[in-house]
């Protein structure tokens, strides 16, 4: 892990000292937005003309976040008009690479070695983390956004044209309860299996582990009395929760010491991981050896000897029985 000073590489951790062991999320810095007319969206002065063919995503098949822009992209049947480069899971000295194997592409478009490279290249002097996902302007060679959340309102929108127009994942109608239970489930449970994996004091990781904890109990309460968590119908929510869902037992439970409970040990929650792992397209895009790979032989300061553990056993292609509830 490490980021860009002035557009030089820097092999560097997370500094908690000043947070008092608590790890604190960076923002994302690229935050222009792809439209269908080309004009700049509200509060961005650049714009970005949706168009097939343009734009390009890096990804990593480890990443939650990166997991949310596929599933958008293979909901939506934007696989012919948004290409993609997948960057090995293993993240060292360098960073994000473009090492050729174990299911990575490498750099399609460039051929280059290392994701920071791509920072540099839309901006020579940048100064901050190499993050996935990359929303990539082919047109004018540079980097649109790197914010997920924002990503995938892009594309749950702008490339209707040319994708599946039938498929709404942020219905007006929905928006703002949308937001209220993203509100909720980003910093307690997205971010919060980061905060107490990534923490340097007990304090820091015992407030973490509470407020996951309790968040998932709530969400395991709400899934008792309906199939989503919004509405009748799968909707932006429910992919920002499954990608965490979907590396909890594998990782989050012992690498980050979010072993309170397992996803498996919540029956609404577990069955509901099922039902969305199962939507057609969706586990093309769910890939455990980048996953175990990644956070258990990359984070070289939660664990020193980078052994990937063998287990636990998961198949999430079991039967789950979320049709007893009623839709809403």
């Amino acid at each position: 892990m490490g980021l860009l000073v002035d557009g030089k590489w820097q092999d560097r951790w997370y500094d908690t000292k000043e947070s008092g062991g608590r790890f604190v999320r960076g923002q994302s810095q690229w935050r222009d937005w792809v439209t269908v007319d080309g004009k700049p969206a509200e509060g961005r002065t650049r714009g970005f003309k949706a168009e097939p063919g343009r734009y390009h995503l890096y990804v990593s098949l480890a990443c939650p976040w990166a997991h949310r822009t596929l599933i958008f992209r293979k909901l939506k049947k934007l696989e012919d008009v948004i290409s993609v480069s997948v960057v090995h899971y293993h993240m060292g000295e360098n960073g994000w690479t473009f090492l050729a194997e174990e299911g990575a592409t490498g750099d399609t478009l460039y051929g280059l070695e290392f994701l920071h490279q791509i920072y540099t290249k839309a901006d020579p002097a940048y100064s901050g983390r190499v993050t996935v996902p990359v929303l990539w302007d082919k047109k004018e060679q540079t980097i649109v956004n790197n914010e997920s959340s924002e990503i995938i309102r892009m594309l749950n929108s702008a490339f209707d044209e040319w994708g599946d127009a039938g498929i709404d994942l942020y219905p007006e109608a929905l928006r703002a309860d949308i937001d209220v239970i993203n509100a909720v489930v980003y910093p307690a449970i997205n971010n919060g299996v980061y905060r107490a994996g990534f923490a340097t004091t007990q304090e820091a990781y015992e407030e973490a582990f509470g407020e996951l904890f309790s968040t998932l109990d709530r969400i395991e309460e709400t899934l008792s009395r309906q199939r989503y968590l919004v509405g009748d119908r799968i909707t932006e929510a429910d992919w920002r929760l499954f990608t965490t869902l979907a590396r909890f037992d594998p990782v989050y439970v012992g690498h980050f010491k979010c072993n309170l409970r397992r996803i498996a040990d919540y029956p609404n929650l577990s069955n509901y991981l099922r039902e969305l792992y199962q939507v057609p397209g969706v586990a093309e895009t769910v890939n455990l050896l980048h996953i175990k790979g990644h956070y258990y032989g990359s984070h070289k300061t939660i664990n020193p000897t980078g052994i990937v553990p063998v287990g636990p056993e998961v198949d999430y292609t079991a039967p789950h029985d979320r049709a007893r509830l009623l839709a809403g």
